[in-house]
Protein backbone atom coordinates (compact mmCIF):
# COMPACT_ATOMS: atom_id res chain seq x y z
CA UNK A 1 0.00 0.00 0.00
CA UNK A 2 0.56 3.84 -0.81
CA UNK A 3 0.24 7.15 1.20
CA UNK A 4 0.14 10.72 -0.23
CA UNK A 5 -0.52 13.24 2.74
CA UNK A 6 -0.09 17.06 1.26
CA UNK A 7 -1.26 19.65 2.95
CA UNK A 8 -4.76 21.73 2.09
CA UNK A 9 -5.01 25.28 1.10
CA UNK A 10 -8.17 25.63 -0.71
CA UNK A 11 -10.78 26.66 0.99
CA UNK A 12 -13.23 24.69 -0.84
CA UNK A 13 -11.15 21.36 0.08
CA UNK A 14 -11.38 22.80 3.76
CA UNK A 15 -14.23 23.58 4.03
CA UNK A 16 -15.21 19.42 3.32
CA UNK A 17 -12.92 18.39 6.00
CA UNK A 18 -13.89 16.38 9.04
CA UNK A 19 -13.10 17.17 12.84
CA UNK A 20 -14.27 13.74 13.68
CA UNK A 21 -12.10 11.14 11.47
CA UNK A 22 -8.85 12.74 13.20
CA UNK A 23 -9.14 10.09 16.45
CA UNK A 24 -6.68 12.17 18.23
CA UNK A 25 -9.44 14.98 19.41
CA UNK A 26 -11.75 12.21 20.94
CA UNK A 27 -10.87 10.37 24.10
CA UNK A 28 -9.46 6.97 24.04
CA UNK A 29 -11.61 5.79 27.06
CA UNK A 30 -15.71 6.71 27.13
CA UNK A 31 -15.23 6.36 31.26
CA UNK A 32 -13.07 9.59 30.93
CA UNK A 33 -14.64 12.17 28.24
CA UNK A 34 -13.07 14.71 29.81
CA UNK A 35 -9.93 13.87 28.03
CA UNK A 36 -11.07 14.42 24.76
CA UNK A 37 -11.69 18.05 23.23
CA UNK A 38 -14.73 19.45 22.52
CA UNK A 39 -15.05 19.45 18.87
CA UNK A 40 -17.60 22.16 18.74
CA UNK A 41 -15.98 24.29 20.69
CA UNK A 42 -12.29 23.65 18.48
CA UNK A 43 -14.94 24.36 15.75
CA UNK A 44 -16.30 27.63 16.81
CA UNK A 45 -12.79 28.76 18.01
CA UNK A 46 -10.90 28.29 14.99
CA UNK A 47 -13.47 29.62 12.63
CA UNK A 48 -13.99 33.04 14.46
CA UNK A 49 -9.89 33.13 14.14
CA UNK A 50 -9.77 32.32 10.47
CA UNK A 51 -12.49 35.21 10.14
CA UNK A 52 -9.88 37.91 11.52
CA UNK A 53 -5.91 36.32 11.00
CA UNK A 54 -4.68 34.37 7.95
CA UNK A 55 -4.15 30.76 8.84
CA UNK A 56 -0.65 29.09 8.00
CA UNK A 57 0.10 28.88 4.28
CA UNK A 58 1.62 25.63 2.70
CA UNK A 59 4.90 26.68 3.12
CA UNK A 60 4.73 27.46 7.16
CA UNK A 61 4.28 23.89 7.57
CA UNK A 62 6.14 20.56 7.74
CA UNK A 63 5.35 16.74 8.36
CA UNK A 64 7.87 17.24 11.30
CA UNK A 65 8.26 13.51 11.93
CA UNK A 66 7.06 11.98 8.88
CA UNK A 67 4.15 9.58 9.03
CA UNK A 68 3.46 5.90 11.01
CA UNK A 69 1.39 3.31 10.73
CA UNK A 70 -0.05 0.58 13.04
CA UNK A 71 -2.11 -1.73 14.72
CA UNK A 72 -3.37 -3.68 11.55
CA UNK A 73 -6.53 -5.24 11.40
CA UNK A 74 -7.34 -7.68 8.77
CA UNK A 75 -9.37 -4.30 7.01
CA UNK A 76 -7.47 -1.56 8.39
CA UNK A 77 -4.76 0.47 9.69
CA UNK A 78 -3.79 3.15 11.88
CA UNK A 79 -2.27 6.05 10.01
CA UNK A 80 -0.34 8.79 12.06
CA UNK A 81 1.21 11.93 11.22
CA UNK A 82 2.60 15.51 12.49
CA UNK A 83 2.16 18.31 10.37
CA UNK A 84 2.81 21.61 12.01
CA UNK A 85 4.64 25.01 11.78
CA UNK A 86 7.27 23.98 13.92
CA UNK A 87 9.00 20.94 15.80
CA UNK A 88 8.71 22.21 18.66
CA UNK A 89 5.20 21.09 21.14
CA UNK A 90 2.76 23.93 21.78
CA UNK A 91 3.35 24.42 25.47
CA UNK A 92 -1.15 24.38 25.29
CA UNK A 93 -1.13 22.74 28.90
CA UNK A 94 0.27 25.71 30.61
CA UNK A 95 -2.55 27.17 32.90
CA UNK A 96 -2.92 31.30 33.26
CA UNK A 97 -1.45 30.55 37.31
CA UNK A 98 -0.96 27.90 39.64
CA UNK A 99 2.40 26.08 40.80
CA UNK A 100 2.55 23.15 38.87
CA UNK A 101 1.06 22.75 34.89
CA UNK A 102 -1.73 20.05 34.78
CA UNK A 103 -3.54 19.40 31.27
CA UNK A 104 -6.77 21.05 30.62
CA UNK A 105 -9.37 20.93 28.08
CA UNK A 106 -11.04 23.75 28.46
CA UNK A 107 -8.55 25.77 25.42
CA UNK A 108 -10.15 29.87 26.60
CA UNK A 109 -7.47 28.72 29.29
CA UNK A 110 -4.35 28.14 26.87
CA UNK A 111 -1.04 30.49 26.68
CA UNK A 112 1.03 30.19 24.04
CA UNK A 113 -1.02 27.74 22.07
CA UNK A 114 -1.68 28.53 18.35
CA UNK A 115 -5.12 29.23 17.32
CA UNK A 116 -4.73 28.01 13.87
CA UNK A 117 -6.11 24.89 12.15
CA UNK A 118 -4.40 22.59 9.70
CA UNK A 119 -6.35 21.09 7.08
CA UNK A 120 -4.62 18.12 5.44
CA UNK A 121 -5.69 15.85 2.72
CA UNK A 122 -4.64 11.79 2.87
CA UNK A 123 -5.57 9.11 0.22
CA UNK A 124 -3.74 5.26 0.21
CA UNK A 125 -3.66 3.19 -2.64
CA UNK A 126 -2.49 -0.17 -3.89
CA UNK A 127 -0.28 1.31 -6.61
CA UNK A 128 3.06 3.78 -6.34
CA UNK A 129 1.39 6.22 -8.76
CA UNK A 130 -1.62 6.83 -6.31
CA UNK A 131 -4.24 5.74 -9.25
CA UNK A 132 -6.05 2.71 -7.89
CA UNK A 133 -7.42 4.77 -4.11
CA UNK A 134 -8.58 2.65 -1.38
CA UNK A 135 -9.41 5.04 0.45
CA UNK A 136 -9.01 9.07 1.17
CA UNK A 137 -10.16 11.86 3.40
CA UNK A 138 -9.70 15.69 4.76
CA UNK A 139 -9.09 16.51 8.24
CA UNK A 140 -8.16 18.59 11.06
CA UNK A 141 -5.55 19.12 13.34
CA UNK A 142 -4.79 21.68 16.12
CA UNK A 143 -2.34 22.27 18.74
CA UNK A 144 -4.77 20.93 20.91
CA UNK A 145 -3.97 17.60 20.42
CA UNK A 146 -0.15 18.92 19.41
CA UNK A 147 -1.01 19.04 15.50
CA UNK A 148 -1.12 15.63 15.42
CA UNK A 149 -3.46 12.98 12.69
CA UNK A 150 -4.55 9.71 13.38
CA UNK A 151 -7.39 8.05 11.34
CA UNK A 152 -8.15 4.35 10.65
CA UNK A 153 -8.60 4.22 6.61
CA UNK A 154 -9.65 1.03 5.13
CA UNK A 155 -7.44 -1.67 3.51
CA UNK A 156 -7.55 -5.41 3.02
CA UNK A 157 -4.32 -7.57 2.00
CA UNK A 158 -3.86 -11.29 2.43
CA UNK A 159 -0.56 -12.37 4.11
CA UNK A 160 1.57 -15.81 3.42
CA UNK A 161 4.46 -15.09 5.23
CA UNK A 162 5.08 -12.43 8.00
CA UNK A 163 8.57 -10.94 8.92
CA UNK A 164 8.46 -9.22 12.49
CA UNK A 165 11.71 -6.69 14.07
CA UNK A 166 11.13 -6.96 17.62
CA UNK A 167 12.59 -3.84 19.81
CA UNK A 168 12.69 -2.62 23.44
CA UNK A 169 14.16 -0.68 26.00
CA UNK A 170 15.29 3.08 24.03
CA UNK A 171 17.17 5.28 26.43
CA UNK A 172 18.02 8.64 24.19
CA UNK A 173 21.14 9.40 26.72
CA UNK A 174 23.30 6.22 25.51
CA UNK A 175 23.29 6.27 22.43
CA UNK A 176 21.78 6.15 18.53
CA UNK A 177 18.79 3.63 18.03
CA UNK A 178 20.53 1.94 15.28
CA UNK A 179 18.75 -0.97 15.35
CA UNK A 180 15.40 0.84 14.42
CA UNK A 181 17.11 1.94 11.14
CA UNK A 182 18.91 -1.65 10.63
CA UNK A 183 15.64 -3.17 10.43
CA UNK A 184 14.01 -0.47 8.64
CA UNK A 185 16.38 -1.25 5.65
CA UNK A 186 15.19 -4.96 5.51
CA UNK A 187 12.70 -5.32 2.90
CA UNK A 188 11.47 -8.79 4.86
CA UNK A 189 10.20 -7.24 7.99
CA UNK A 190 6.52 -6.29 7.54
CA UNK A 191 5.53 -5.04 11.33
CA UNK A 192 7.91 -3.80 14.51
CA UNK A 193 6.88 -4.65 17.21
CA UNK A 194 8.30 -2.36 20.28
CA UNK A 195 7.69 -4.36 23.94
CA UNK A 196 8.25 -0.88 26.18
CA UNK A 197 10.67 1.25 27.51
CA UNK A 198 10.35 3.50 24.15
CA UNK A 199 10.90 6.80 26.30
CA UNK A 200 11.86 6.90 30.07
CA UNK A 201 10.92 9.53 31.99
CA UNK A 202 13.93 10.54 34.23
CA UNK A 203 16.14 13.49 33.15
CA UNK A 204 19.63 13.18 32.25
CA UNK A 205 22.73 15.32 30.91
CA UNK A 206 22.96 19.27 30.70
CA UNK A 207 21.09 21.23 27.36
CA UNK A 208 23.94 22.63 25.50
CA UNK A 209 26.24 20.63 26.93
CA UNK A 210 25.54 16.73 26.09
CA UNK A 211 24.15 15.86 22.97
CA UNK A 212 22.07 13.74 23.63
CA UNK A 213 20.47 15.83 26.69
CA UNK A 214 16.60 14.70 27.45
CA UNK A 215 14.33 17.43 26.98
CA UNK A 216 12.48 18.58 29.18
CA UNK A 217 15.38 18.69 31.39
CA UNK A 218 13.73 17.32 34.17
CA UNK A 219 11.78 14.16 35.85
CA UNK A 220 8.04 14.06 33.31
CA UNK A 221 5.12 15.12 35.08
CA UNK A 222 2.64 17.13 32.94
CA UNK A 223 0.69 16.74 29.52
CA UNK A 224 3.88 19.33 27.65
CA UNK A 225 6.48 17.45 29.25
CA UNK A 226 5.31 13.69 27.90
CA UNK A 227 4.69 15.13 24.44
CA UNK A 228 8.20 16.75 24.46
CA UNK A 229 10.22 14.13 25.09
CA UNK A 230 8.27 11.84 22.82
CA UNK A 231 9.04 13.94 20.24
CA UNK A 232 12.41 13.97 21.10
CA UNK A 233 12.68 10.46 20.46
CA UNK A 234 10.82 10.67 17.46
CA UNK A 235 4.98 2.24 22.46
CA UNK A 236 3.38 1.94 26.18
CA UNK A 237 5.57 0.93 28.77
CA UNK A 238 5.67 1.48 32.67
CA UNK A 239 8.78 4.29 31.50
CA UNK A 240 6.27 6.21 29.34
CA UNK A 241 4.49 7.00 32.63
CA UNK A 242 6.96 6.52 35.72
CA UNK A 243 9.37 3.57 36.64
CA UNK A 244 7.64 -0.10 37.78
CA UNK A 245 4.17 1.29 37.44
CA UNK A 246 1.58 -0.82 38.59
CA UNK A 247 -2.37 -0.08 39.33
CA UNK A 248 -2.20 2.35 41.86
CA UNK A 249 1.61 3.73 41.85
CA UNK A 250 4.87 3.59 40.78
CA UNK A 251 8.04 2.54 42.81
CA UNK A 252 8.99 5.81 43.42
CA UNK A 253 4.83 7.12 43.76
CA UNK A 254 1.48 6.69 45.03
CA UNK A 255 -1.55 8.20 46.55
CA UNK A 256 -0.64 8.85 49.73
CA UNK A 257 -0.54 12.54 51.06
CA UNK A 258 3.61 12.25 51.60
CA UNK A 259 4.34 11.36 48.34
CA UNK A 260 1.61 13.78 46.64
CA UNK A 261 3.61 16.67 48.77
CA UNK A 262 7.10 15.15 47.63
CA UNK A 263 5.96 15.10 44.22
CA UNK A 264 5.16 18.61 44.11
CA UNK A 265 1.32 18.16 44.08
CA UNK A 266 1.16 16.07 41.81
CA UNK A 267 -1.02 12.32 41.82
CA UNK A 268 -0.50 9.20 40.56
CA UNK A 269 -3.75 9.43 38.54
CA UNK A 270 -2.85 13.34 37.26
CA UNK A 271 0.46 11.75 36.04
CA UNK A 272 -1.25 8.68 34.77
CA UNK A 273 -3.82 10.82 32.57
CA UNK A 274 -0.99 12.96 31.31
CA UNK A 275 1.01 10.21 30.27
CA UNK A 276 -1.74 8.22 28.57
CA UNK A 277 -3.00 11.64 27.09
CA UNK A 278 0.62 11.99 24.99
CA UNK A 279 0.70 8.49 23.95
CA UNK A 280 -2.57 8.16 22.68
CA UNK A 281 -1.74 11.47 20.31
CA UNK A 282 1.80 10.37 19.74
CA UNK A 283 1.35 6.70 18.75
CA UNK A 284 -0.47 5.16 15.98
CA UNK A 285 -2.68 2.86 18.62
CA UNK A 286 -5.95 2.31 18.60
CA UNK A 287 -8.14 2.02 21.67
CA UNK A 288 -9.94 -1.36 21.42
CA UNK A 289 -12.41 -1.33 24.46
CA UNK A 290 -13.28 2.52 24.58
CA UNK A 291 -15.51 2.04 28.44
CA UNK A 292 -11.94 0.41 29.89
CA UNK A 293 -9.80 2.81 31.38
CA UNK A 294 -6.18 3.18 30.36
CA UNK A 295 -6.54 -0.70 28.45
CA UNK A 296 -3.62 -1.19 25.45
CA UNK A 297 -3.63 -4.99 25.89
CA UNK A 298 -5.10 -6.55 22.48
CA UNK A 299 -4.90 -9.23 20.26
CA UNK A 300 -4.08 -8.86 16.30
CA UNK A 301 -5.49 -12.36 14.09
CA UNK A 302 -3.28 -12.66 10.75
CA UNK A 303 -5.07 -14.44 8.63
CA UNK A 304 -4.90 -18.28 9.89
CA UNK A 305 -1.11 -17.78 10.38
CA UNK A 306 -0.35 -16.13 13.31
CA UNK A 307 -2.42 -14.44 16.19
CA UNK A 308 -0.21 -11.97 18.21
CA UNK A 309 -1.55 -11.09 21.46
CA UNK A 310 -0.07 -7.80 22.79
CA UNK A 311 -0.35 -8.18 27.07
CA UNK A 312 -0.30 -4.63 29.67
CA UNK A 313 2.06 -5.82 32.79
CA UNK A 314 2.51 -2.52 34.44
CA UNK A 315 -0.19 0.08 34.57
CA UNK A 316 -3.00 -1.76 33.62
CA UNK A 317 -4.02 -4.04 36.94
CA UNK A 318 -0.69 -5.45 38.30
CA UNK A 319 -0.55 -5.86 41.82
CA UNK A 320 2.21 -3.91 43.57
CA UNK A 321 5.95 -4.66 42.63
CA UNK A 322 9.56 -3.49 43.52
CA UNK A 323 8.71 -2.81 47.00
CA UNK A 324 11.20 -4.29 50.40
CA UNK A 325 8.84 -6.54 51.31
CA UNK A 326 7.92 -7.80 47.44
CA UNK A 327 10.11 -11.55 48.14
CA UNK A 328 8.00 -12.15 51.63
CA UNK A 329 4.57 -11.79 48.89
CA UNK A 330 5.59 -12.84 45.51
CA UNK A 331 4.14 -16.44 45.98
CA UNK A 332 1.15 -14.82 46.90
CA UNK A 333 -2.14 -16.45 45.05
CA UNK A 334 -4.03 -13.13 44.82
CA UNK A 335 -1.18 -11.41 43.28
CA UNK A 336 -0.92 -11.04 39.28
CA UNK A 337 0.82 -9.23 36.80
CA UNK A 338 -2.03 -8.20 34.46
CA UNK A 339 -4.60 -8.33 36.31
CA UNK A 340 -8.38 -10.12 36.37
CA UNK A 341 -9.06 -9.29 33.22
CA UNK A 342 -6.13 -10.10 31.28
CA UNK A 343 -5.90 -13.44 32.89
CA UNK A 344 -8.85 -14.36 32.18
CA UNK A 345 -9.47 -13.00 28.65
CA UNK A 346 -5.68 -14.47 27.16
CA UNK A 347 -3.34 -16.95 27.68
CA UNK A 348 0.34 -15.52 27.59
CA UNK A 349 3.52 -15.54 29.38
CA UNK A 350 6.45 -12.92 29.05
CA UNK A 351 9.55 -13.43 31.16
CA UNK A 352 10.21 -17.04 33.04
CA UNK A 353 13.57 -16.83 34.32
CA UNK A 354 14.29 -17.86 38.00
CA UNK A 355 12.94 -20.09 40.49
CA UNK A 356 10.94 -20.21 43.63
CA UNK A 357 14.14 -19.83 46.06
CA UNK A 358 15.66 -17.26 44.68
CA UNK A 359 13.80 -15.06 41.89
CA UNK A 360 15.95 -12.96 39.79
CA UNK A 361 13.56 -9.93 39.20
CA UNK A 362 10.52 -9.54 41.52
CA UNK A 363 9.50 -6.77 39.40
CA UNK A 364 8.44 -9.33 36.72
CA UNK A 365 7.42 -12.66 36.42
CA UNK A 366 9.18 -13.80 39.57
CA UNK A 367 7.27 -11.64 41.64
CA UNK A 368 3.99 -13.36 40.60
CA UNK A 369 4.33 -17.03 40.89
CA UNK A 370 0.76 -17.55 41.56
CA UNK A 371 -0.35 -16.05 38.43
CA UNK A 372 2.76 -17.75 36.73
CA UNK A 373 1.41 -21.02 37.70
CA UNK A 374 -2.21 -20.69 36.93
CA UNK A 375 -0.91 -19.50 32.66
CA UNK A 376 1.18 -22.76 32.84
CA UNK A 377 -1.75 -25.12 33.92
CA UNK A 378 -4.25 -23.46 31.49
CA UNK A 379 -1.31 -24.48 28.75
CA UNK A 380 -0.39 -27.86 29.79
CA UNK A 381 -4.66 -29.13 30.93
CA UNK A 382 -5.87 -27.65 27.66
CA UNK A 383 -3.06 -28.86 25.13
CA UNK A 384 -2.34 -25.25 23.88
CA UNK A 385 0.77 -25.26 21.30
CA UNK A 386 2.31 -23.57 18.72
CA UNK A 387 2.96 -20.76 21.44
CA UNK A 388 5.89 -18.36 20.95
CA UNK A 389 6.05 -15.84 23.65
CA UNK A 390 7.65 -12.37 23.05
CA UNK A 391 10.04 -10.46 25.75
CA UNK A 392 11.79 -7.56 26.65
CA UNK A 393 12.65 -5.18 29.53
CA UNK A 394 16.11 -7.21 31.17
CA UNK A 395 18.17 -5.34 28.35
CA UNK A 396 19.39 -8.84 27.36
CA UNK A 397 18.91 -11.46 24.80
CA UNK A 398 17.57 -14.78 26.51
CA UNK A 399 16.28 -18.05 24.11
CA UNK A 400 14.48 -20.52 26.47
CA UNK A 401 12.20 -23.46 26.01
CA UNK A 402 8.41 -22.77 27.88
CA UNK A 403 8.26 -25.38 30.94
CA UNK A 404 6.66 -25.88 34.04
CA UNK A 405 9.73 -26.82 35.98
CA UNK A 406 7.34 -27.95 39.38
CA UNK A 407 4.53 -29.65 38.05
CA UNK A 408 6.20 -31.19 34.27
CA UNK A 409 9.32 -33.40 33.77
CA UNK A 410 11.76 -31.51 31.12
CA UNK A 411 14.39 -32.99 29.20
CA UNK A 412 16.71 -30.02 28.75
CA UNK A 413 18.90 -31.73 26.11
CA UNK A 414 16.01 -33.17 23.71
CA UNK A 415 13.58 -30.26 25.00
CA UNK A 416 10.79 -32.81 25.68
CA UNK A 417 7.79 -32.00 27.78
CA UNK A 418 8.11 -28.12 26.79
CA UNK A 419 4.86 -26.34 25.75
CA UNK A 420 6.07 -23.71 23.91
CA UNK A 421 9.39 -21.15 23.35
CA UNK A 422 10.34 -17.73 24.47
CA UNK A 423 12.19 -14.93 22.56
CA UNK A 424 13.42 -12.27 24.76
CA UNK A 425 15.20 -9.26 23.26
CA UNK A 426 18.24 -6.81 24.57
CA UNK A 427 18.02 -3.42 24.46
CA UNK A 428 18.23 -1.03 21.50
CA UNK A 429 20.09 1.70 23.77
CA UNK A 430 19.88 0.97 27.23
CA UNK A 431 22.50 -0.30 29.37
CA UNK A 432 22.95 -4.08 29.88
CA UNK A 433 25.54 -6.45 31.76
CA UNK A 434 28.43 -3.95 31.65
CA UNK A 435 31.78 -4.31 31.55
CA UNK A 436 33.48 -6.58 28.88
CA UNK A 437 32.45 -9.27 26.16
CA UNK A 438 33.77 -11.74 27.82
CA UNK A 439 33.02 -10.30 31.80
CA UNK A 440 29.25 -10.07 30.12
CA UNK A 441 29.49 -13.64 28.67
CA UNK A 442 30.89 -15.08 31.53
CA UNK A 443 27.35 -13.43 33.49
CA UNK A 444 25.44 -15.64 30.94
CA UNK A 445 27.52 -18.67 31.64
CA UNK A 446 25.95 -18.48 35.16
CA UNK A 447 22.58 -17.28 34.29
CA UNK A 448 22.74 -20.79 31.66
CA UNK A 449 24.13 -23.02 34.10
CA UNK A 450 21.48 -21.99 36.98
CA UNK A 451 18.46 -22.23 34.68
CA UNK A 452 17.73 -25.83 32.80
CA UNK A 453 14.81 -24.44 30.48
CA UNK A 454 17.58 -21.44 29.43
CA UNK A 455 19.35 -22.39 26.39
CA UNK A 456 20.88 -19.50 25.38
CA UNK A 457 21.87 -15.83 27.30
CA UNK A 458 24.02 -12.78 26.01
CA UNK A 459 24.12 -9.06 28.07
CA UNK A 460 26.72 -7.38 26.23
CA UNK A 461 25.18 -6.27 23.07
CA UNK A 462 22.38 -3.70 22.02
CA UNK A 463 20.24 -4.34 19.00
CA UNK A 464 16.72 -6.47 18.55
CA UNK A 465 15.36 -9.24 16.89
CA UNK A 466 13.89 -11.01 14.02
CA UNK A 467 10.97 -13.55 13.47
CA UNK A 468 10.67 -14.67 10.17
CA UNK A 469 6.83 -16.94 10.75
CA UNK A 470 5.70 -19.29 8.03
CA UNK A 471 3.47 -22.34 8.35
CA UNK A 472 6.59 -24.88 8.34
CA UNK A 473 8.51 -22.94 11.05
CA UNK A 474 9.37 -19.75 12.92
CA UNK A 475 12.92 -18.63 12.96
CA UNK A 476 14.12 -16.25 14.68
CA UNK A 477 17.16 -14.22 14.33
CA UNK A 478 19.12 -11.84 16.75
CA UNK A 479 21.31 -8.91 15.68
CA UNK A 480 24.02 -7.00 18.06
CA UNK A 481 24.82 -3.30 17.47
CA UNK A 482 28.97 -3.33 17.28
CA UNK A 483 28.23 0.53 19.02
CA UNK A 484 25.47 2.64 19.52
CA UNK A 485 28.39 5.86 20.47
CA UNK A 486 27.63 6.96 16.44
CA UNK A 487 24.95 6.86 13.73
CA UNK A 488 26.06 3.74 11.74
CA UNK A 489 24.01 0.78 9.80
CA UNK A 490 26.01 -2.15 11.23
CA UNK A 491 25.09 -5.28 13.04
CA UNK A 492 26.45 -8.75 13.92
CA UNK A 493 24.52 -11.95 13.83
CA UNK A 494 24.75 -13.04 17.00
CA UNK A 495 22.43 -16.34 17.00
CA UNK A 496 19.86 -18.14 14.87
CA UNK A 497 16.76 -20.06 16.15
CA UNK A 498 14.45 -22.19 14.52
CA UNK A 499 10.84 -23.76 15.85
CA UNK A 500 8.69 -26.31 13.84
CA UNK A 501 5.28 -26.36 13.56
CA UNK A 502 3.69 -28.15 16.53
CA UNK A 503 7.56 -28.66 17.80
CA UNK A 504 6.30 -26.69 21.16
CA UNK A 505 10.62 -26.81 21.58
CA UNK A 506 13.88 -24.88 19.83
CA UNK A 507 14.57 -27.15 17.11
CA UNK A 508 18.24 -29.26 18.49
CA UNK A 509 20.83 -28.78 18.13
CA UNK A 510 19.66 -25.65 19.60
CA UNK A 511 21.18 -22.52 17.47
CA UNK A 512 22.66 -25.19 14.79
CA UNK A 513 24.95 -25.34 17.69
CA UNK A 514 27.07 -22.21 17.78
CA UNK A 515 26.45 -18.59 18.60
CA UNK A 516 28.59 -15.38 17.87
CA UNK A 517 28.37 -13.82 21.59
CA UNK A 518 27.19 -14.75 25.16
CA UNK A 519 26.48 -18.42 26.44
CA UNK A 520 24.56 -21.54 24.82
CA UNK A 521 24.32 -24.56 26.98
CA UNK A 522 25.22 -27.01 24.38
CA UNK A 523 27.92 -26.03 21.43
CA UNK A 524 30.11 -23.46 21.14
CA UNK A 525 30.45 -19.29 21.02
CA UNK A 526 32.55 -18.45 17.68
CA UNK A 527 33.06 -14.80 17.98
CA UNK A 528 34.12 -13.88 13.85
CA UNK A 529 33.08 -10.12 14.43
CA UNK A 530 31.56 -10.69 10.54
CA UNK A 531 29.82 -7.01 10.36
CA UNK A 532 26.62 -6.73 7.92
CA UNK A 533 26.38 -3.09 6.87
CA UNK A 534 22.72 -2.74 6.27
CA UNK A 535 23.11 0.66 3.99
CA UNK A 536 24.93 -1.15 1.35
CA UNK A 537 24.51 -4.67 2.13
CA UNK A 538 28.47 -5.25 2.44
CA UNK A 539 30.06 -7.46 4.49
CA UNK A 540 33.29 -7.18 6.39
CA UNK A 541 35.22 -8.47 9.87
CA UNK A 542 35.46 -5.04 12.38
CA UNK A 543 37.87 -5.07 15.51
CA UNK A 544 37.47 -1.08 15.74
CA UNK A 545 34.64 -0.73 18.44
CA UNK A 546 35.48 -0.19 21.48
CA UNK A 547 33.17 1.73 22.88
CA UNK A 548 29.51 1.00 23.33
CA UNK A 549 27.82 3.55 24.98
CA UNK A 550 28.24 7.56 24.17
CA UNK A 551 30.00 8.97 27.37
CA UNK A 552 28.91 12.76 28.73
CA UNK A 553 29.83 14.37 31.82
CA UNK A 554 26.46 13.18 34.22
CA UNK A 555 24.72 15.57 36.47
CA UNK A 556 24.74 14.92 39.94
Amino acid sequence: MFLSLVTVASLALAATASWDDNINFNSHSLQHRDLGLDIAKTQKRTGLVARRTANFSDRQLNFTHGVASGDPYPKSVILWTRLAHSLASDRSNVTVSGDVEFYNHETEEYIRASKHKVCTQWRIASDANLTCVVDESTVYTTSDIDFTIKTSPSADQKIDNIGLAVHSCSYFPNGYSNAYGNAARKDRVDYVIHLGDYIYESSVGVQGRDARATIPSRALLNLYDYRTRIAQYRTDDDHEVANNGYRDGFSAMNNTEDSFVRSGGVSVDQRKINAVRAYFEWLPIRQVNMDDNLRIWRNFQMGTLLDLTMLDTRNYDRSITDLNYIYNIHNDAERSLMGSQQEDCRVNITSWFGTFENPYNEDQWDGYQANRNRTSKTLYDHDIGNNIMLAGDSHANWVSDLVWLDEHPYNSATGEDAVGVEFAGTAVTSSGFGGTIRSANNQSSILVRDNAELQWNEGYYRGYFELQVGYDAVHASYYGMPTVASRNPLEISLANFTVLNSGNKLQRPVAGGKVESGYIKTGQVQMTNLTYNTQNQSWAVRNDFNQMFISFPRTT
